[in-house]
């Protein structure tokens, strides 16, 4: 993670002052249970909330002699709490504490990426209204197929997002577990309603069987549905960036005053900021594989994932939080050109009602393969004619054509090339997806 792609309130949730305090958390809310459960004296859970407290560089100096980060962070609040201290991780392991914690983080930085696709969605839909009935060109392939709406194109965007948020959301509900069961989840040394009650204060689920560590299957899931939204971000830019390509120019990011595109030449309107998209996508897809190797680990517990998860946990979080929060202010600045929509609409002269006049002819009792040759011959002619074409290209050749003439009256015809018919069920879609 490098500040440039970080908001403050991501990095916050990564941050040692932010982890060792949920260590703290777990530790004093464990010792309240004992306490609760008499197992610990009352009197040293109230000492160590009281108490408890830690100094970071402190951790790190008793680290560099101990090895061993937990035991160094046990020891700076012992220096804080004094005596009672000894009864602070009875029956627990470093893993009770990091496995638990880590859960936390995953499900605030979750609530933080719910916030981001709400806004990417909420942008998506606004601007979708706008142009519901702005025509434009579909391409399949990158090349001209049938007209659409710019409108349904971003329809089609905000329902993937609406399928992404709920996969944030069931994300955060997999994540969210707590294992407080002591040395290979057995809970041999520590009662299983401590960790009940450590999971309930936390705001997260009891781990059915931590085997000493949550099952690594939870984490790759998580990472996946990052993957998948960051792949959803990328879909989305790449479009912005082919509709501002100087040759195409029907929508663009906007250009903030005062705003240079190249060092070289003042002409120029870059869409860097959705070319960074794809790149922040790749690093939030670079994650998963790593979080699907974690999932094996030896016997009970290992420690090859932890290296993993303290790079990938703060860099995927905090990079897709970034891009969902700069895709939503691409769209919500987005200039749209519905003019050069129109003009592009029009290049080919008519060719992307092929289809319609294709089906004209089959209706008429032409077969659809001669249909097809009829319509292809006319259309092929209209393509490869320099341009500018006209308009009315395709139709002219078609009814030059009496091969096409003896089948369709140039009334029906003429209602094949009316764009209209393209939009018409275009409020069945929108009901589909906003209700």
């Amino acid at each position: 993670m490098i500040p440039r792609y970080a908001r403050p309130d991501m990095v916050a949730i990564w941050e040692p002052e932010s982890r060792y305090g949920i260590w703290l958390e777990i530790e004093t809310l464990a010792m309240e249970a004992m306490a609760e459960l008499g197992t610990i004296p009352k009197s040293a859970a109230d000492e160590y909330r009281a108490k408890g407290k830690f100094d970071v560089a402190r951790i790190d100096e008793i680290e560099r002699e101990v090895k061993h980060d937990v035991i160094a962070f046990l020891t700076s609040v012992a220096e804080h709490v004094g005596p009672e201290s000894r009864f602070a991780h009875q029956g627990m392991t470093s893993s009770d504490v990091l496995d638990t914690c880590l859960a936390v983080q995953m499900a605030r930085a979750s609530d933080l990426l719910i916030v981001g696709c709400e806004r990417l969605m909420a942008a998506l839909k606004k601007r979708a209204i706008e142009h519901k009935m702005t025509p434009t060109i579909g391409r399949s392939h990158g090349i001209h197929a049938e007209p659409t709406t710019f409108g349904l194109k971003l329809a089609g965007h905000y329902a993937e997002f609406a399928r992404n948020l709920d996969r944030l959301k069931a994300a955060r509900k997999e994540i969210a577990t707590c294992a407080i069961s002591g040395a290979v989840g057995t809970f041999a040394q520590i009662d299983p309603r401590v960790e009940e009650y450590v999971a309930q204060k936390l705001g997260l689920e009891v781990e059915p069987v931590s085997t000493q560590v949550i099952p690594r299957d939870r984490h790759a899931a998580f990472f996946a549905a990052l993957g998948v939204v960051a792949s959803g971000i990328e879909r989305l830019a790449t479009e912005v960036r082919h509709l501002q390509r100087t040759e195409v120019l029907e929508a663009e990011e906007f250009f903030e005053p005062g705003q240079k595109g190249s060092s070289a030449m003042p002409h120029k309107r870059n869409p860097v900021l959705t070319e960074n998209l794809c790149g922040l996508a790749r690093l939030v897809r670079s994650a998963v594989t790593p979080a699907m190797e974690n999932v094996a680990l030896w016997h009970e517990r290992d420690i090859s994932h932890s290296s993993v998860e303290r790079g990938i946990g703060p860099d995927a979080t905090i990079h897709l939080d970034f891009a969902l929060h700069r895709m939503a202010m691409v769209m919500e600045k987005l200039v749209v050109y519905p003019e050069n929509m129109a003009r592009n609409l029009a290049l080919l002269g008519g060719l992307h009602n092929s289809q319609r006049v294709m089906l004209a002819l089959t209706q008429a009792g032409v077969s659809r393969e001669d249909a097809y040759r009829l319509v292809q011959k006319s259309a092929m002619q209209v393509w490869q004619s320099p341009p500018p074409r006209a308009e009315t290209a395709l139709i002219d050749k078609l009814k030059a054509d009496p091969d096409v003439t003896s089948k369709l009256d140039a009334k029906t015809l003429e209602g094949c090339f009316n764009d209209a018919h393209h939009f018409h069920r275009v409020d069945v879609i929108f009901k589909r997806v906003f209700g």
